[in-house]
């Protein structure tokens, strides 16, 4: 389940009646940092889609620590638009957070993340919730003519799109694209933290979500600048790794220990062997790194293999009914 930071100052009521307003069938969740520039012209965009679109809106600002007037722009659009529903983070928790918190908020049966730089286009969106009504649970937008530098971002964003496809196993064009649509409940139920929000078409097929891809049109960058470095690809990598791991391992962690525990026990007994072997051998001093190692190995074995059967005793627990944990009910005891 998307996870809010803690550290979260309470987002603003809705302008008017709650109890007057429609319904909101569309949740569009938008994290911003430093975008106050942008920020009309992306509510004025935000407001010509939504107005093609049958469904009832909500427009959901994440201001994730802004330190320019985001804030003051947001409460401003609130005023103005009882559909703006601006929340604001203490401090600048990163984008992920800011996605999972807008998500935890939404009302919306469906819910649609993009990026407030004006770089997604949300003309865009009503093409992703149509073909979100052909059955999939996950529509995520290509963007195949980018408007970015071609070195440094183009460039090392169709690597990762290729290795995180054939680490997962889930083959997209376009990760790092943040127009999205999802069907609450798959979103909802998928785990984000770190700076995972990359990695949710991948995490969305541990709940069996069905992923397509479209086409979206892409715009260079207006306002501002970029907060993406090629710094950050090595934190990328190490997320792919773990994302990796929890698509494999989840719901079967014992498999994942268990392999470790027989490669522990297997290293254990070539150094135990080879200890022996020059012990009745000629050599009869035998190197103390040999059973040092072994019994290391033999002691990881055992703790890898109680660490598994305590993870899906874990998991076993988690995914039992309550009536399954109740001992007695009523005045019974």
């Amino acid at each position: 389940m998307a996870r809010a930071p803690d550290d979260v100052t309470p987002k603003m009521a809705d302008a008017g009646d709650p109890q007057l307003m429609p319904k909101a069938t569309v949740s569009v969740v938008v994290p911003v940092y430093n975008e106050a520039e942008s920020l009309p012209q992306l509510h004025e965009q935000l407001a010509q889609a939504a107005a093609q679109m049958p469904q009832a809106c909500e427009l959901i600002f994440v201001d994730d620590g802004s330190q320019d007037g985001t804030w003051e722009a947001l409460a401003d659009l609130h005023r103005r638009d009882g559909r703006v529903r601006p929340i604001r983070l203490k401090r600048n928790f990163g984008q992920t957070a800011a996605m999972a918190c807008g998500i935890d908020a939404a009302c919306g049966e469906v819910i649609v993340t993009m990026d407030g730089d004006l770089q997604n286009d949300p003309a865009d969106i009503p093409r992703l919730l149509a073909k979100l009504d052909e059955g999939y649970d996950v529509v995520c937008g290509w963007r195949h003519q980018r408007q970015d530098a071609w070195l440094t971002r183009t460039l090392p964003s169709m690597a990762a799109n290729r290795l995180i496809g054939w680490i997962t196993g889930v083959r997209l064009h376009d990760y790092g694209c943040s127009l999205k649509a999802y069907r609450a409940e798959a979103i909802k139920r998928t785990p984000l933290y770190a700076e995972f929000h990359r990695f949710i078409p991948a995490l969305s097929t541990l709940t069996g979500a069905l992923i397509a891809e479209i086409k979206v049109n892409h715009r260079a960058r207006r306002y501002g600048k970029t907060k993406y470095t090629l710094s950050r690809t090595w934190r990328v990598a190490l997320d792919m790794i773990t994302v990796s791991l929890l698509i494999k391992f989840a719901g079967k962690p014992l498999r994942l220990f268990g392999a470790l525990s027989l490669g522990a026990l297997a290293v254990a007994l070539v150094c135990g062997l080879r200890a022996w072997h020059w012990y009745v051998g000629p050599m009869t001093k035998v190197p103390q790194v040999l059973p040092a190692a072994a019994a290391l190995g033999v002691w990881l074995s055992g703790h890898f293999a109680l660490t598994g059967l305590l993870a899906e005793l874990a998991l076993a627990t988690a995914h039992a009914a309550p009536h399954e944990l109740i001992a007695a009910e009523g005045g019974a005891r």
